[in-house]
């Protein structure tokens, strides 16, 4: 057999130094995940997982140029309640951000507002206490919502994302919510289309939490 080294590069080398030529930069984007903790909404009750926000910020966020793994944790029917007794376990110790979309059951509920700030309080500072950078989801109570409840409700969201340094995303149905063709048929539930208007809304600010960990 002839034993003349080949001119041409193996396939291991040429793989090892399209790795050394690859930017320090990419190699550690490829590593950041985003965790979505959050109730039906944001686990996509009534639709496919492909469908489902996880997949879709993902996609957003590849379209922005961030490569980043969008893993969900929602739950359906969790209150801010919920999200505390499982926020240890429901978010890896590998995620960079979280999004905290929670409190669309309590509002239904009718929770008292200073209890849900309380809850969403603790469930930010144990995250930030992880080094896990926060993006709080808000959500604008609907009309038929008293008045006096309504805004005590809508200001639980700038005072902990104020409290704690995390950024707020101000309505996480903003331009879905009694949309009729972006919403299943219940009327609250996103549907396919309107999960897709919610990625493309908080995608930027996703986005932008993890090039400030960069």
């Amino acid at each position: 057999m002839d034993q003349t080294p080949s001119r041409f590069p193996t396939r291991r080398v040429l793989i090892a130094g399209a790795l050394a030529a690859w930017p320090v930069q990419a190699l550690a984007q490829r590593r950041r995940v985003v965790t979505v903790l959050g109730d039906s909404i944001t686990a996509g009750l009534g639709l496919p997982a492909s469908a489902a926000l996880p997949v879709q910020l993902q996609a957003q966020l590849r379209k922005l140029g961030t490569n980043a793994l969008v893993r969900g944790a929602g739950v359906s029917g969790d209150t801010t309640a919920g999200g505390l007794a499982r926020v240890d376990f429901s978010v890896q110790n590998d995620t960079d951000v979280c999004i905290v979309a929670l409190g669309g059951n309590d509002l239904l509920q009718g929770v008292d507002p200073k209890r849900t700030k309380a809850n969403l309080d603790k469930i930010v500072a144990k995250l930030r206490a992880r080094k896990i950078a926060v993006v709080l989801a808000g959500l604008q109570p609907p009309p038929v919502i008293g008045r006096t409840y309504a805004r005590e409700f809508q200001a639980v969201f700038p005072a902990v994302a104020k409290a704690h340094g995390a950024l707020l995303y101000p309505n996480l149905l903003a331009g879905v919510a009694q949309v009729a063709r972006l919403n299943q048929r219940d009327g609250f539930h996103p549907n396919a289309q309107g999960v897709i208007v919610i990625a493309q809304g908080l995608a930027p600010v996703v986005a932008g939490a993890l090039k400030a960990r960069a």
